[in-house]
C-alpha cells in the first residue's frame, strides 16, 4: 500500500469528471446529428466515414409463416453454440429448440505454421460438433424428406460479406489468431468440412450476432426494425431501403429493403470525453479507434470508474493517506462491480466497502464511498445516454428517408447484451435520452424492448428466410 502526503479535497476533481461527461440535450443532440450524418456518409462509399455500414444481404426477414428444421452456429469466442428450432408456421411458430455449447482448445485457436492445416482442423472440429449434435435429433425434431439441413452461421469477427451465404475474413479477434487465414471465405471453409464428414447440412445465411438480434425480435414483431446489442462491447443494425444505399452496386432486392450493420462502436464525432477516456485509449490495443464503444460498452465503465478513482487516490484524500496498489492495475474494476455498488442502499453503503476491499484491498469510510458511488453514476448516466443519441441518430435517418412515416407509427428497437439487461440505471439512462431527444408524444411510438439472446434463433430463422428450397409456408 502506497503512502501519499499532501491530500487534498477530491471534490474539484469529481466536479471536473461530472463538468465534462455532462450529456445536456444539445449534446445529445448533436451526437445524434452527427450519427444520423455519419450513417449517410458510410452509405455513400466504402470508407467515407467512422461507420462502415456494412451491407448484411439480407433481404428475406422471418415473416412467422416459416416451417421445418433448421440450424444455428454462433462462433464468437472461445465457446461455439450450436442450436436447432422446429418451425410450425403462423400456428404454431417455435415448436422445439434445443443448443449445446462446445469448448474450443486453445491449440485449434492459434497457428503460425501450417496455417491452412490449423484452419481445417478448427473447421473440422466444429463440424465435429455440429455432426454430434445433429445425431441427437428426436422427438418434435424432424427434417422433411428430400432437404439437406440449413444452418444460419453467426460469426462475429471482423467479415467482408459477399452474399447472404459468403464472407471473407478480414481478421481474427477475441483470442483467435490463427495466421494466412485472411482473405479466406468462412462459409465455404465449414460447408467443405461438413462434406468431409459427410454430414448433410449447409449454410444458407451468414450473419452478424446483431443481424441474428433483429431477426430473432422480427419474427415475433413486425414492428422491429433497428437491433442494438449492449454488452461487453456493442452494435447496432436497422432496416434500410436499398434505394437509399449508394454503394450497393446494383444489388438487387426482391423486398426493396435490407438489414444494414453499422458498425457504430468506430463512432467518434462530438463525444464529450475525459483526460480518463483519452488516457485508457492510448493505453488500449486499438488507440484511435472504437471511441463510442470505449464510452459506452461494459468493457470500458469499469476501466474509466477505476482511472478516476486512481487519481482521487494519487492527488485526493479519497482513501485518506493510503494509494491501493492493486487499483493501479487496468481492468480491475469491472462494470458488474459499479452496477452492485449503484444497488446499494444501505445507509452506510456496505456492499460498496465490501467491493473495494475486495477488489482495490482498500478500507473505506462511508463518505469515500458515496463519492465512488457518484462517480460511477456519472460514467455510466453518460454512457446510457450517448447510448439513447446513438438510437434517436438511427431514427432520424430512417425518419428523413421516410418522408415522416417513421415517427408516426409504432417502431421497435430490440436490445440485447449483459449490460443492458443487468444495470437497471444504465437501461433508465439510456431510455430518459430517447424520451427527451424524440419528446413525449413521439417517443410513446419507439419501443424500447429486451430480446433476450435473440441472436442465435434469430440465425436459424434467417436459414428458413433464406433457404434454398420453395417456401411451402
Amino acid at each position: 500500500m502506497a503512502v501519499r502526503s499532501g491530500a487534498v479535497s477530491v471534490a474539484p476533481i469529481l466536479t471536473n469528471l461530472q463538468k465534462d461527461c455532462a450529456t445536456p440535450l444539445p449534446v445529445l443532440r448533436h451526437v445524434a446529428n452527427a450519427m444520423a450524418a455519419d450513417m449517410r456518409t458510410g452509405l455513400a462509399a466504402d470508407g467515407g466515414s467512422d461507420l462502415k455500414m456494412i451491407l448484411s444481404y439480407v433481404d428475406s426477414l422471418p415473416t412467422g409463416n416459416e416451417k421445418g428444421l433448421f440450424y444455428a452456429l454462433d462462433l464468437g469466442g472461445t465457446n461455439f453454440r450450436v442450436l436447432r428450432v422446429q418451425l410450425g408456421g403462423k400456428e404454431e411458430r417455435v415448436v422445439a429448440t434445443e443448443f449445446e455449447q462446445v469448448s474450443i482448445p486453445q491449440e485449434l485457436m492459434f497457428g503460425t505454421s501450417e496455417a491452412s492445416f490449423v484452419v481445417f482442423q478448427l473447421f473440422d472440429f466444429i463440424a465435429s460438433g455440429l455432426a454430434k449434435f445433429a445425431q441427437k435429433e428426436a422427438g418434435k425434431f424432424h427434417l422433411q424428406p428430400g432437404r439437406t439441413r440449413e444452418i444460419g452461421f453467426t460469426f462475429s469477427f471482423p467479415v467482408k460479406q459477399l452474399s447472404i451465404d459468403s464472407g471473407i475474413l478480414i481478421k481474427w479477434t477475441k483470442g483467435f489468431a490463427v495466421s494466412g487465414t485472411a482473405g479466406k471465405d468462412v462459409v465455404a471453409c465449414l460447408n467443405e468440412a461438413m462434406e468431409r464428414l459427410g454430414l448433410e447440412m449447409r449454410v444458407s445465411a451468414l450473419v452478424n450476432d446483431t443481424v441474428g438480434t433483429l431477426a430473432g425480435a422480427r419474427y415475433w414483431d413486425d414492428d422491429v426494425m433497428i437491433a442494438v446489442i449492449l454488452g461487453t462491447g456493442t452494435n447496432a443494425c436497422y432496416v434500410e431501403r436499398t434505394d437509399a444505399i449508394p454503394k450497393q452496386q446494383g444489388h438487387a432486392s426482391s423486398s426493396g429493403r435490407t438489414i444494414i450493420n453499422t458498425e457504430w462502436g468506430a463512432f467518434s464525432n462530438g463525444l464529450p470525453l475525459t483526460v480518463y477516456d483519452r488516457e485508457m485509449d492510448v493505453a488500449s490495443i486499438n488507440p484511435g479507434e472504437q471511441i463510442f464503444e470505449k464510452t459506452i460498452s461494459g468493457m470500458y465503465l469499469g476501466e474509466i470508474v477505476r482511472r478516476v478513482l486512481l487519481k482521487m487516490a494519487q492527488e485526493g484524500d479519497l482513501f485518506g493517506k493510503s494509494i491501493p496498489v492493486k487499483l493501479s492495475n487496468p481492468f480491475t474494476l469491472r462494470t458488474p462491480d459499479l452496477c452492485a455498488m449503484q444497488q446499494d442502499s444501505s445507509d452506510d453503503l456496505q456492499a460498496v466497502g465490501s467491493i473495494l476491499y475486495n477488489v482495490a484491498g482498500v478500507e473505506s469510510n462511508p463518505s469515500a464511498r458515496r463519492i465512488v458511488v457518484e462517480v460511477c453514476d456519472t460514467i455510466v448516466k453518460r454512457g446510457g445516454r450517448l447510448a439513447g443519441a446513438g438510437i434517436v441518430g438511427i431514427l432520424q435517418k430512417m425518419e428523413e428517408d421516410s418522408r415522416g412515416l417513421i415517427f408516426r407509427k409504432r417502431t421497435v428497437v430490440a436490445m440485447d447484451g449483459g449490460l443492458y439487461e443487468n444495470y437497471p440505471q444504465y437501461r433508465r439512462y439510456l431510455q430518459d435520452a430517447v424520451t427527451e431527444l424524440l419528446g413525449t408524444e413521439i417517443s410513446k411510438n419507439v419501443v424500447i424492448e429486451h430480446s433476450k439472446d435473440g441472436s442465435g434463433i434469430g440465425a436459424a430463422l434467417l436459414a428458413a428466410a433464406n433457404s434454398k428450397y420453395e417456401h411451402d409456408f
